[in-house]
């Protein structure tokens, strides 16, 4: 199995996370395509690549999709010391923890408290806003 994870180029929040994927031992290779790219367009062509662009997406040469909670974990799942991590977030009940865990496994701390900035005090026009800080309380 091999898996390519689109990710938002314009979003801060991947970005990181994808430095940190991509640098991570697999027991899957991994490919990073940037989403809504050229490239995604000519790799999966009947992809709806806005919603890419919206939510993280792994896709399998097999053909297998995965969006939102799931895709992020087989993003840990695929990596060597996080594959235990992401067994257990696939139990339903855990399922929600998944973004979280995968930025702080991916030492984005601050994605939770406050928003990344990109030379101003938000997300960049270009990028997407789905991976928005998560939700305090």
């Amino acid at each position: 199995m091999r898996l390519t994870v689109l990710t938002d180029p314009g979003c801060p929040l991947c970005r990181a996370f994808g430095g940190w994927l991509g640098a991570q031992p697999c027991l899957v290779p991994l490919d990073l395509v940037p989403a809504g790219s050229p490239a995604a367009r000519a790799l999966f062509p009947a992809l709806d690549h806005e919603r890419t662009l919206a939510e993280v997406t792994v896709v399998s040469d097999e053909g297998a999709v995965w969006t939102g909670a799931h895709a992020w974990v087989m993003c840990l799942w695929a990596t060597a010391s996080h594959r235990a991590l992401a067994e257990t977030l696939a139990q339903p009940s855990r399922l929600p923890l998944a973004k979280g865990a995968a930025y702080l496994a991916a030492g984005i701390r601050n994605a939770t408290t406050a928003r990344l900035t990109a030379g101003g005090g938000d997300y960049p026009d270009d990028c997407a806003g789905s991976c928005s800080p998560l939700p305090q309380g």
